[in-house]
């Protein structure tokens, strides 16, 4: 609520254009009522609100890392909702109070570097810039300006449930704090943490530049290179080109990183985090597994995958001509790749192509466009292209 009214001030005096979104993960009952207490909040201000909700497949419990689980589907809801409505930009209201109790969590992982750097105050990932205003002020200080705005919030049952690890390090901190390791402490670390990290991404993004191609959203890295880059920046590089492919937003663990490095090295091939990877003629190809988005099933025209948009380009002379109606995107499937011209198959190895969007009406194939060749009508646009995979490198 504080960064709801932060932002409808600040877009009043810049005569900025500000959209809001709430998430309701479907856990609790009283999400329906707190999104409409948003709603009615934006609507006093003039600020366009919408309500994302899970899918039902998306199905969250109580076993597991559920904070986990609902941080990684809030995440997508917002990328795809910035997406649609074209933004660049996302704020998020994190505090210090959160920076603090991420590093301690992380602490206790015995993380290193990239762990204890926490968050950053800006983050470009999935195509979007991610913004976190309030890193350098604590909970109380929101509180006491939602007070001086006479702005009424809702408190989440959810900050009290010591079942989460979050919840238990916000309660630790309490008892650490008289021992110096206090909330000021710890976002102290984070920093410095983050200057570390910097100059290691720093040293990822130069071998990005010199190692890394892209094929129609496959990475391939040079394999000689590769191997000839301390183990920590290789590491970075392929777990930055697994990100860059899967839209997945945490590396993966080190150990299976590690495992696949060692049988990549061996040329074999690989699967981790949604991606394919193959060795070949000196080259690792990181591509989108097609079991990965083989159930994945959207609107005709629109966004697939998070990395690519499929559009409807009419005719010169008929410009005015609308998009069939009742089509979808599906991968375009590994069968179908077989039946595909040489000018639809393009250069890509088999199963990238099998990982691509195409349009269909039910089981009928309409349309397999590439990046940069239309079919009929149908064109396919990255969201990324070469120069965001070695400039977002800074921001992972």
């Amino acid at each position: 609520m504080a960064l709801l009214r932060a932002g409808a001030q600040w877009a009043q005096r810049r005569r900025a254009a500000v959209f809001v979104a709430t998430v309701d993960h479907g856990l609790r009952p009283e999400a329906a009522s707190e999104a409409a207490f948003v709603a009615e909040t934006c609507a006093a201000l003039d600020l366009p609100h919408h309500v994302l909700t899970a899918p039902q497949e998306a199905e969250l419990t109580g076993s597991g890392n559920l904070q986990g689980a609902a941080r990684s589907l809030r995440y997508g809801l917002l990328s795809d909702w910035a997406r649609d409505l074209e933004l660049s930009h996302v704020a998020l209201a994190h505090t210090m109070d959160d920076q603090a109790e991420t590093v301690l969590m992380r602490l206790a992982r015995g993380s290193g570097v990239d762990g204890l750097s926490a968050m950053s105050a800006l983050r470009h990932a999935d195509g979007l810039y991610w913004l976190r205003p309030f890193l350098g002020l604590r909970r109380a200080d929101l509180r006491d300006a939602l007070g001086h705005w006479d702005q009424e919030w809702v408190e989440d049952p959810s900050n009290e449930d010591t079942r989460f690890d979050r919840i238990k390090a916000r309660k630790a901190l309490t008892h650490l704090g008289p021992l110096g390791l206090d909330v000021a402490r710890l976002a102290r670390t984070a920093q410095i943490m983050s200057d570390a990290r910097a100059a290691l991404q720093s040293t990822t993004q130069t071998l990005a530049a010199r190692a890394a191609n892209i094929d129609d959203g496959d990475v391939l890295l040079d394999q000689t290179l590769l191997a000839q880059a301390p183990f920590d920046i290789r590491a970075r590089l392929l777990a930055h080109a697994l990100g860059w492919v899967s839209g997945a937003v945490y590396r993966p663990r080190l150990r299976a990183l590690q495992a696949v490095m060692d049988r990549l090295a061996e040329g074999r091939t690989q699967t981790l985090q949604g991606c394919l990877l193959t060795v070949r003629d000196n080259q690792i190809r990181v591509a989108r597994e097609p079991a990965a988005v083989s159930d994945l099933c959207t609107p005709a025209p629109g966004i697939w995958d998070g990395r690519w948009r499929i559009v409807w380009q009419p005719s010169a002379d008929d410009t005015a001509t609308p998009a069939p109606q009742g089509l979808h995107l599906r991968p375009t499937g590994d069968s179908t790749v077989l039946t595909l011209t040489p000018g639809q198959r393009g250069t890509l190895p088999r199963s990238s192509r099998a990982a691509l969007p195409a349009v269909w009406e039910g089981d009928r194939l309409v349309a397999a466009p590439l990046p940069g060749v239309s079919d009929g009508n149908w064109g396919l646009v990255p969201l990324k292209d070469g120069a965001d995979f070695t400039t977002s490198l800074m921001a992972d």
